[in-house]
């Protein structure tokens, strides 16, 4: 019994002290617990504080910046597509007037994709002249409410329509109000373009030209002359300028044309242009025999839009067979109609692809498909290191170190794709005398298929089909295996 008392009495304080163990455990976390939780929020806060700088609490305001870049990257700013249909530009519509809404603002976007007007990055235009084509009856009413001021009116039988030239008067950017009046319903509304010439280098005057005209064994010219010179063809020569009365141009001229409507006497580029399609004399013209339309679309340097298609559109009615245009600049989609156009009526289109440099991006008119982009070449058949790459450019002709001449009776040397663009239009006359019925894509193909390959293997885009022969391409007209070049004319 004692033991067993015992037992029991042992058993009952083992129990106690357990107890006693586990109330002493609960105190202790009781007094623990209110500081845990009176210390996570704080910890939590200084965690969420320790990432601000990562995940700022301002970024809601960017999203006005983020939207006023868009017109950056908007296609709409973009001067017309690709350039196999620059001139197929069309007026957009008006807003529906409905300023809320994701759906609204994506239908904007998409009317603004019909104007031409620039990228925000293309300064390549007058700052404050739009051109435009309008088809209803209250000029002078559209004028007023869009405020702007007539500079000129200019109808292009060429593309049967009137084109209008006016200036901004309220100071809205180009881009703006080309938007804004193409919803007021002008048509083919786009900036003024501005192009350069593009000769390089500073020229050099030359007192004996006979020993420095390269030119003319690279090309096999006096080969080429014993088939063909050039006559009865007749190559417009849209550029500044030229002086008649050199003697290298004496009586090749044979009408002028200014769309300046200018005072200024003759200038180097233009007449360097003339001397080297049809000089004679002391030097040695690619088509001596030619006949020049001079028409003036350039002040010293700088022509526009308006200047150059004014060009253009009397070089087709005065019955131009061939264009040289040795000048670059932005694609414009005025400019492409006009090209398109000039084609369609037979004629051979040639333009310097223009000097600046490899990494350039296409320059127009070289870059338009109706046009046979001319690269240069020095003597030792090496390309010129400032010379336009790209898939556009068709073929080399010399254009460094090449003797031009220059007004007052001077000649000089010249460095540029201008000069070669000169050569090509030269040649495609000489072939035209030849076989007068053949087309313009005709011409490039003879043109392209008779080059002298000149870098990588085949067709490239620094030397396009390689150097231009004139020998050989006057002589391929003739062969019964490019009977197939004599396709319909248009």
């Amino acid at each position: 019994m004692v033991n067993d008392f015992n037992d029991l009495s042992r058993a009952r304080f083992d129990r106690r002290s357990r107890l006693g163990a586990l109330a002493r455990k609960i105190a202790c976390l009781s007094a623990v617990l209110p500081a845990l939780l009176i210390a996570a929020p704080a910890a939590q806060s200084a965690m969420l504080n320790s990432v601000s700088a990562r995940l700022p609490t301002n970024i809601g305001p960017r999203g006005p910046v983020i939207d006023s870049i868009g017109p950056r990257f908007d296609p709409t700013l973009h001067n017309g597509g690709n350039s196999g249909n620059a001139g197929s530009s069309s007026s957009g519509g008006s807003s529906n007037g409905n300023s809320s809404g994701s759906k609204t603002k994506s239908q904007a976007v998409v009317r603004r994709a019909r104007t031409s007007a620039p990228s925000g990055n293309d300064r390549s235009y007058i700052p404050d002249h739009v051109v435009f084509e309008f088809a209803g009856n209250d000029l002078n009413g559209f004028l007023v409410r869009n405020r702007l001021a007539l500079l000129s009116t200019l109808r292009l039988p060429l593309l049967n329509t009137t084109i209008y030239n006016a200036r901004i008067l309220d100071g809205t950017p180009v881009p703006t109000k080309v938007r804004a009046i193409t919803a007021a319903g002008a048509r083919n509304p786009q900036p003024e373009y501005l192009y350069r010439m593009v000769a390089d280098g500073t020229p050099a005057p030359v007192e004996a030209p006979d020993a420095a005209q390269y030119a003319i064994a690279k090309l096999h010219l006096d080969e080429a002359h014993m088939l063909a010179r050039g006559d009865n063809v007749l190559v417009a020569v849209v550029d500044s300028g030229i002086d008649v009365d050199h003697p290298a141009l004496a009586g090749v001229v044979e009408k002028t044309f200014d769309a300046l409507n200018s005072n200024e006497g003759p200038h180097a580029h233009g007449t360097a242009l003339a001397g080297i399609i049809a000089g004679h004399n002391r030097l040695a013209g690619t088509a001596p025999a030619v006949h020049i339309l001079g028409a003036r679309a350039f002040s010293a340097t700088q022509g526009s839009t308006i200047s150059i298609i004014a060009a253009i559109d009397w070089a087709v009615s005065q019955g131009a067979r061939v264009i040289n245009m040795s000048f670059a600049g932005p694609q414009d989609p005025a400019l492409g109609r006009a090209l398109a156009a000039a084609q369609q009526k037979n004629v051979v289109l040639v333009a310097a692809s223009g000097n600046a440099g490899p990494k350039s991006p296409p320059l127009w008119p070289a870059a338009d498909p109706h046009v046979i982009a001319v690269t240069a070449t020095d003597y030792d058949d090496h390309l010129y290191s400032m010379a336009n790459r790209g898939s556009h450019v068709a073929i080399a002709a010399p254009g460094v170190d090449v003797l031009v001449a220059n007004p007052g009776a001077a000649y000089r040397m010249e460095t540029g794709t201008s000069f070669s663009a000169g050569f090509v239009s030269g040649v495609a006359a000489l072939i035209l005398q030849r076989k007068p019925d053949l087309t313009p894509d005709a011409v490039k193909k003879v043109l392209l298929s008779t080059a002298h390959d000149l870098g990588p293997k085949g067709r490239d885009d620094q030397f396009g089909a390689g150097l231009l022969d004139a020998f050989q391409a006057v002589n391929a007209v003739e062969k019964p295996a490019e009977a197939g070049l004599q396709v319909p004319t248009h």
